[in-house]
C-alpha cells in the first residue's frame, strides 16, 4: 500500500466482491446465451430460413426495455445493452455459417 493511502473498508470489500461474482454471472449468461444462438442459426440452416430476422430483434429489444421497466432500469441504456448483446448473438451466428 502506497503512503497516505487508506486501507479499503471490508464492508467495500465485501460489495466489491459481490459485485465481482454478478459480472461473473453475467458473463456465463452471455456465453449461455451465444451458445443458444448457435443453435438456433443451425436451426435457421434446417429450416432454410434466414439468419437475419429484424423483426424478432425489435421484439426482443421491447420485451427486455418492458422489463427493465418494471424492475425500475431506464429504457435507454436497457436498449443499448441489449442491441449489443443481440450484435455478439448475430455475430457468433454468423461466424458459424461460413
Amino acid at each position: 500500500m502506497s503512503e497516505g493511502a487508506q486501507p479499503t473498508p471490508p464492508a467495500l470489500a465485501a460489495l466489491r466482491h459481490a459485485l465481482e461474482r454478478i459480472d461473473d454471472d453475467i458473463l456465463a449468461l452471455l456465453a449461455r446465451r451465444v451458445a443458444l444462438a448457435r443453435e438456433v442459426a443451425a436451426a435457421k440452416r434446417t429450416a432454410g430460413l434466414p439468419l437475419l430476422d429484424p423483426k424478432r430483434e425489435a421484439e426482443v429489444i421491447r420485451r427486455v426495455v418492458a422489463k427493465g421497466r418494471e424492475m425500475s432500469l431506464p429504457p435507454e441504456p436497457v436498449r443499448e445493452i441489449f442491441w449489443l448483446v443481440i450484435g455478439l448473438s448475430r455475430r457468433a451466428q454468423e461466424t458459424d455459417s461460413r
